[in-house]
């Protein structure tokens, strides 16, 4: 499948998935999805890496986007999905009521004012990549939990080349499961 071939776009509750190849890719599909939520007046919401947070406002900036003037305005909010995680993941393995505590008032925040939000994660990415792959799902279903509480999309995004290998299709495939549409280049399939 091409990159952006489905609509990450699916509306509030909508949980996407993008496996992208570099970096470039990332922030072009991850601030045109957040582009959506901030000219309707909502909120954008990123818990990235610091490089990652860099290139999606920097794609944002050359988008139109006053990026200061949105996280002034508490239109953009940018967290460290390492500080973020951390706050959740107890020895490995994410904590349920962590992850409530630490996530739902940033997306209660955001949704006050009944405008799109719009959040892009990685952190279920940097889980993958330090092997706990099971923790990574774990995070994707409370993700899911969370959307049923608040109206927000999703997009999570995990680097093609992490997530290839027979040794990860069944974790692949549950992971294109838990979400409500998939883009990018999905290894292993057609």
């Amino acid at each position: 499948m091409a990159a952006g071939t489905e609509d990450l776009r699916r509306g509030p509750g909508a949980h996407a998935v993008l496996f992208y190849s570099d970096g470039d890719e990332l922030a072009g599909q991850v601030s045109e999805f957040l582009l959506e939520a901030v000219r309707a007046g909502g909120v954008a919401v990123v818990i990235a890496t610091r490089a990652h947070r860099d290139s999606i406002a920097a794609a944002l900036a050359g988008a139109g986007i006053d990026v200061a003037a949105a996280q002034a305005a508490g239109l953009y909010v940018a967290l460290d999905a390492f500080e973020t995680m951390g706050r959740f993941v107890v020895a490995g393995w994410p904590s349920a009521a962590s992850f409530w505590q630490v996530t739902s008032p940033i997306v209660a925040r955001a949704a006050e004012a009944g405008a799109p939000v719009h959040v892009f994660g990685e952190m279920v990415a940097l889980l993958w990549d330090f092997g706990q792959v099971n923790a990574a799902i774990e995070v994707e279903a409370m993700w899911n939990e969370l959307a049923a509480q608040y109206s927000f999309s999703l997009l999570c995004a995990y680097p093609a080349d992490s997530v290839r290998g027979d040794q990860h299709q069944d974790a692949l495939a549950e992971v294109c499961r838990v979400h409500a549409s998939v883009a990018g280049d999905v290894p292993g399939r057609v």
